[in-house]
């Protein structure tokens, strides 16, 4: 009866370290934007957020090509659809697919090599709020911020209402997408790097711009921070 007593606890030992080693990412999404943004996350939908207000979700290990972001200037109607200025993700409320450019993004994938997730913030989209993605959890000190005012000082070519497009979407050229998997920075991806420098701006931006947090790391997502 121990023995059999000894292998049930010890299961249970195991089962509830598995539990513990793999839960669920939390992201805290707060907006401290004196106006309301409507938060979008794939996966996890849309809400609408008050100065001040937050907004939790999850993500399992393995999730990966997830993103947070924020929508500005939208109308919704009673059923969830509408429109967006900035982020509109096809006019829906509850988001189902990736934001319209431009918009300042938060992109990660859970445990992946290693145990590891990966962190980044982009302007590839381009820029609609100001915006921080930072770890809360013990394990990991990361904070990735892009505050500057791109808005006011963006290039003629990239501005639009509510926003500061990125070159990619606007030009769609190899040069500026990287299609072919080979290119550099430009003068208008420059724009975005000299202002936040750890933030993505363009596709081979790696080395200064994709940060690592062991895999079971909480984070937040905050909007004007």
């Amino acid at each position: 009866m121990k023995f059999f007593g000894a292998l049930s606890i010890s299961s249970f030992l195991l089962v509830t370290l598995s539990f513990t080693l793999a839960h669920a990412a939390k992201f805290d999404i707060t907006n401290r934007c004196s106006f309301p943004v409507w938060a979008a996350a794939v996966p996890g939908g849309g809400r609408k957020l008050d100065n001040g207000q937050t907004w939790t979700i999850t993500a399992e290990p393995g999730t990966k090509e997830a993103r947070i972001w924020a929508r500005t200037n939208c109308n919704f109607d009673a059923s969830g659809r509408g429109k967006c200025e900035t982020g509109d993700c096809n006019g829906l409320l509850e988001c189902q697919g990736f934001g319209a450019p431009p918009n300042t993004l938060a992109e990660y994938a859970l445990k992946q090599f290693s145990d590891m997730d990966f962190i980044d913030m982009s302007n590839i989209d381009g820029f609609n709020v100001p915006m921080e993605f930072s770890s809360v959890s013990p394990g990991c000190n990361r904070v990735i911020k892009c505050t500057a005012n791109i808005l006011g000082e963006c290039p003629p070519q990239l501005k639009v209402p509510g926003g500061c497009n990125g070159p990619c979407p606007v030009f769609k050229t190899d040069e500026h997408c990287c299609n072919s998997g080979n290119c550099g920075p430009t003068e208008f991806s420059r724009f975005f790097k000299d202002r936040c420098p750890d933030v993505y701006s363009y596709p081979k931006d790696d080395p200064t711009s994709l940060f690592t947090c062991p895999s079971g790391t909480d984070y937040k997502v905050v909007f004007c921070p």
